[in-house]
């Protein structure tokens, strides 16, 4: 569905929230709670209830408490759909999300959700089980049945990059965490900067090259922080250490350390995320390799975790509620501006947080 038609839509019954046996004035029952019962008991038209129930600024204070007072008593709540085929908005944006556990996920959704509140607009979030093309246009279909203004989607994978997903045209979009900004508008922290930072910071303290241990290949994210990490080997004439593969949990970051334990040359990893660095740590406690001693580790993200582990890790910070924020204000700004989704990347940026996981590398016998 495009979610331009949705303004289309049959809005149902008319105006006025339905709740059986509400109380009206003069103590009768009635089915239906209307504008008229909401005027009557606070002695106001019903075109000043209207007002109030789609928050027109030229109510004062005191009627728009009144009326409010009445509503809460009476128990009426505005027909969204009737309010939406009038003014064109639902004053709701919907979130397409695959993997809402996923490190920062539920940190941008709290961030979205704040950011539309603060505007009168609520959210509603649809998971995606398995980012396809089917599964993904079938949650915009279901946007379009919850009647939404327009839609911010999560979908990490190379989906969108590769055109795999088409959005539907004309949808007021905003897309966290992915490389499609050619087509549609995205938010994404720094992935090349907060990288180059890391394995800067390694080379400046003496380590001849950086090993990496990354995230799954379907990561837009782990791709990005990969190809920067190569990059940043390349450009110092540093020798570039074959990548050991990890899906983001602690469990492959353990397994590479064990691996890692064994290379005798290796003084320096680039975990792709905390989790993975994590796993590395404790590889290399059980073997017998100190940290930052014999081998110094940084990761990425700056969970909240992170500055208790042990050691202290170092790390790339990413603003995660940030870029919640920058999304709802693009996408609000889209349907306040009547505009359709300009191309482009919003770049939040990352910084390097130091702790006691790196150092100098051991000096050589």
């Amino acid at each position: 569905m495009d979610l331009s038609e949705l303004g289309q839509q049959d809005p149902g019954p008319a105006v006025g929230a339905q709740q059986v046996g509400s109380a009206v004035p003069g103590g009768r029952h009635r089915q239906h709670v209307t504008r008229a019962d909401v005027a009557a008991l606070a002695g106001v038209s019903r075109q000043t209830v209207s007002r109030v129930a789609n928050g027109h600024p030229s109510v004062i204070g005191s009627t728009r408490e009144r009326v409010q007072a009445a509503m809460r008593e009476l128990g009426y709540r505005p027909n969204s759909a009737a309010r939406a085929l009038r003014y064109g908005q639902f004053k709701t944006i919907g979130v397409i999300l695959h993997n809402l556990s996923a490190t920062g996920h539920s940190d941008t959704v709290q961030a979205i959700a704040a950011q539309a509140a603060a505007e009168g607009y609520a959210i509603t979030v649809i998971p995606v089980d398995i980012p396809t093309q089917d599964s993904v246009l079938g949650a915009f279909t279901r946007m379009g049945e919850l009647a939404v203004d327009a839609v911010i989607v999560f979908i990490e994978v190379h989906l969108l990059d590769a055109g795999t997903v088409k959005l539907p045209p004309g949808v007021r979009v905003v897309v966290v965490d992915s490389d499609a900004g050619d087509r549609y508008r995205v938010v994404d922290t720094d992935q090349a900067g907060g990288t180059r930072e890391a394995i800067s910071h390694l080379l400046e303290l003496g380590h001849e090259t950086v090993w990496h241990v990354t995230g799954p290949e379907t990561s837009y994210a782990s791709q990005r922080r990969a190809q920067t990490w190569q990059t940043v080997l390349e450009e110092a004439g540093r020798p570039v250490p074959p990548p050991l593969h990890g899906d983001w949990t602690a469990a492959s970051g353990y397994a590479a350390g064990l691996e890692l334990a064994q290379e005798p040359d290796c003084t320096a990893v680039f975990a792709s995320n905390d989790q993975m660095a994590l796993g590395l740590l404790h590889a290399f406690q059980e073997r017998g390799k100190a940290v930052p001693g014999d081998i110094s580790v940084v990761g990425f993200d700056d969970l909240p975790d992170a500055a208790h582990f042990a050691p202290p890790l170092t790390t790339v910070h990413q603003d995660f509620a940030e870029v919640g924020r920058k999304s709802a204000q693009e996408v609000l700004r889209q349907i306040h501006e009547h505009d359709v989704p300009r191309s482009g990347t919003d770049i939040v940026p990352t910084r390097l947080v130091i702790r006691s996981s790196t150092a100098p590398p051991p000096l050589k016998p």
